[in-house]
């Protein structure tokens, strides 16, 4: 199987390595494929085959063949070439495809380890979300720009070591030089997910070309597998641009997209952290306190109103939040969540948790989820934050959001921001009917947003009070609002799944 030349077989491995405590074969459970059984699934151009040439509590590795029909590629692709265009009528039938790694392999990592691209592992959902010691290999690597080019697009993304060895064209006359195709070796302590994601993602760039034709929701595929590493990776326009297949159309899209993330994940997000910034006071005067900051300071006030101490903050991003409530001795859990795996590494940096005293970790876990979905793990706290989250939703998802807070979590008190739109002609650099940020889905009126929280309140059984953050303008308000809910109905309300005991000891 020497440089993956087998005829119409495309090859590639996972190996890690671990101890007794934690036995690689763990890899097993992350991939979903037991390492005892050799496992087969059709795929579009042919059969996949996972099987374990390796599997102790030392080391495991994990192999990937697809055997690929190039029959069956020649029928389902006729006609099409790189994004769609026609072939010459040979090169439909000579081609490296059956033999070397390309989109049909990504393709194919999409069907066989769907759930494990994806993060998830019923069995080990904290394994999931750790970094192992990964060492991938793939034989037979086409490279449009060499060896220096794949060093370039996996470089920056974690891995300690990056070998791209070209193959030659023929072992017996070295004379005449090497191939476009690279045997590619990579090694370091990522999360499965991501690296998987990553070689979804760079096997059909580097290869530049696509077996299929490349439509408009190739976009939503890239940024998904793209998420905590494309929107800051300095080689991110060729990889957008190849990815889809140079459509200049989707790959400007996918670049305004990535561009809202990057701006979303960064410190100075929204319009008024800029305003503060570029203020016109001397040196002598006192400067405003930044909006957000303002921000913090009236939700810890409402917190500690309330009496809570176990807290979460969900959609805490990069955990300036989190950081303010660690500072206050009172709050003796703090739990942040977010989506984003690159927000989450960003706050675990920012608070130095691989520093921080033990006493001091015990108080904060920093967890990935989705706010949309119901998670008991989040039941019986004594309050949640929602901090300038809900703008970010389309508003037909703010259903799924309020059942997941509101009707399954439950948490005494539950504290709201949002945007006032009305303050925004407050703000003379934000063009008028701009909303602050790009990513933001809507921004409400004071009167919206008390719509929308009476409501909330009334059908799961909470009040809701309305305080105004930064300074209140007579004519159009506050340039936020926040609303606090507090539960009244806690044992009885229809909408409560259990008694509040229950939940606490199941949290």
């Amino acid at each position: 199987m020497e440089h993956g030349t087998i005829l119409g077989r495309v090859f590639l491995t996972i190996s890690t390595t671990g101890t007794p405590e934690r036995p690689a074969t763990d890899l097993g459970f992350l991939l979903h494929k037991h390492p005892e059984k050799a496992q087969t699934f059709s795929t579009a151009h042919g059969t996949a085959h996972v099987f374990y040439p390796e599997a102790s509590a030392d080391r495991c590795t994990a192999a990937l063949l697809l055997e690929v029909d190039p029959v069956a590629l020649v029928r389902r692709g006729k006609g099409k070439g790189r994004g769609g265009a026609p072939d010459a009528a040979l090169a439909q039938y000579v081609n490296d495809r059956p033999y070397a790694a390309s989109s049909l392999l990504s393709v194919a990592m999409t069907t066989v380890f769907k759930s494990a691209l994806n993060g998830v592992c019923r069995a080990m959902p904290e394994r999931a979300q750790e970094p192992l010691p990964l060492r991938i290999e793939v034989p037979v690597l086409p490279a449009r720009g060499g060896a220096e080019l794949v060093r370039k697009l996996f470089g920056p993304l974690g891995w300690t070591r990056v070998d791209a060895v070209a193959v030659p064209l023929d072992e017996q006359f070295p004379e005449w030089g090497d191939s476009r195709y690279v045997r590619l070796v990579l090694e370091g302590e990522l999360r499965l997910a991501d690296a998987l994601r990553q070689m979804y993602v760079l096997l059909p760039v580097l290869d530049d070309a696509k077996h299929y034709w490349v439509a408009p929701d190739e976009v939503d595929k890239l940024l998904r597998a793209g998420e905590g590493w494309l929107a800051d990776h300095p080689e991110q326009r060729l990889i957008t641009s190849r990815y889809l297949s140079r459509r200049w159309g989707l790959t400007r899209l996918a670049m305004e997209r990535l561009e809202l993330v990057r701006l979303a994940e960064s410190d100075d997000l929204e319009v008024e952290s800029v305003d503060n910034a570029v203020d016109e006071t001397t040196d002598t005067e006192e400067k405003p306190v930044p909006l957000a900051e303002q921000r913090r300071a009236a939700i810890l006030e409402a917190l500690r109103a309330a009496g809570a101490s176990r807290v979460l903050d969900l959609g805490c991003g990069q955990g300036q939040l989190v950081q303010a409530l660690l500072k206050d001795v009172r709050f003796t859990e703090i739990v942040g969540v977010d989506v984003s795996m690159r927000a989450l590494t960003l706050a675990s940096r920012r608070l130095k948790l691989d520093r921080m005293g033990e006493r001091q970790a015990g108080r904060v876990t920093l967890r990935q989820g989705a706010l949309t979905y119901t998670d008991k793990k989040l039941k019986g706290y004594d309050a949640a934050v929602l901090s300038e989250v809900i703008e970010h939703l389309d508003l037909p998802r703010l259903p799924a959001l309020e059942y997941a807070v509101f009707g399954s979590a439950r948490p005494q008190t539950v504290l709201v921001t949002t945007p006032n739109v009305e303050y925004n002609v407050r703000w003379e650099t934000l063009p008028a009917g701009h909303v602050r940020h790009g990513d933001h889905r809507f921004e409400w009126t004071r009167a919206e947003f008390g719509d929308w929280a009476e409501q909330v309140a009334g059908r799961h059984g909470y009040t809701v009070t309305f305080v105004p953050v930064g300074p209140d303008d007579p004519e159009v308000g506050p340039p936020t609002q926040m609303a606090v809910f507090t539960m009244t109905t806690a044992d009885t309300h229809p909408g409560r799944a259990g008694d509040t005991t229950k939940e606490t000891k199941t949290a």
